[in-house]
């Protein structure tokens, strides 16, 4: 079982610099591999990205939520951002491999583009489609009710969160010397956008994903 995370840039247009999302996110992406073969930016402000371990896709999709959040844009304050993006997760088997992702095909691919197809009409930023369809209804509940507070994520909560998850043994006191800001800065900030709440969910998920592939 693979991931396929297909998402897009909401306001794109509001971007200073297309850079300033561009040059972290191919950053980011290159962990997974290289570009044309695993990952793709197109169109300006849309991407897909291909995951060998479904099980890491939720918190890749956090990670990708937490750098678009720090963009800064033309709307920008230093506590708010409208940049926003769109994703959909989708998880199956690869059946054709091709050089560039997007011209690769199989269960993954189509659940990804399909569930991508209806988040505009549902108004949900982060959704998921798999070959459970008991696990898609509870998870997108869960990912409704964690979008509530990820689609308010500010600037500083964009930071501290790919701080977070960039570096997950760290603990606040180090956080907080990467960011350089103080321990309770860092306090608030965690309470701020449930961020242990959000790598419960992100458990739950490997765990989950995890027994319906070991099946």
């Amino acid at each position: 079982m693979i991931a396929i995370i297909t998402g897009d840039i909401i306001d794109s247009k509001n971007l200073k610099d297309q850079n300033n999302w561009l040059v972290p996110i191919k950053t980011l992406f290159s962990q997974w591999g290289k570009t044309p073969k695993h990952w793709e930016i197109y169109r300006g402000d849309s991407f897909q990205v291909e995951l060998a371990k479904a099980e890491e896709a939720l918190n890749v999709a956090i990670q990708i939520k937490a750098i678009i959040k720090n963009v800064s844009s033309k709307k920008a304050s230093k506590r708010t951002s409208p940049i926003d993006v769109r994703m959909a997760i989708g998880i199956g088997e690869k059946e054709f491999d091709a050089n560039r992702v997007s011209e690769s095909n199989g269960e993954a691919f189509i659940n990804s583009g399909e569930k991508f197809e209806t988040l505009k009409k549902t108004k949900q930023s982060l959704a998921i489609q798999s070959p459970w369809a008991k696990f898609d209804k509870d998870f997108n509940l869960y990912l409704k009710l964690a979008n509530i507070e990820m689609d308010s994520w500010s600037i500083s909560s964009g930071e501290l969160i790919s701080a977070v998850l960039k570096y997950p043994k760290k603990t606040q006191l180090e956080i907080g010397q990467l960011l350089g800001i103080e321990q309770n800065s860092v306090s608030g900030r965690y309470k701020r956008t449930h961020i242990e709440e959000i790598l419960e969910l992100d458990k739950m998920y490997r765990e989950k994903l995890t027994e319906l592939i070991d099946k």
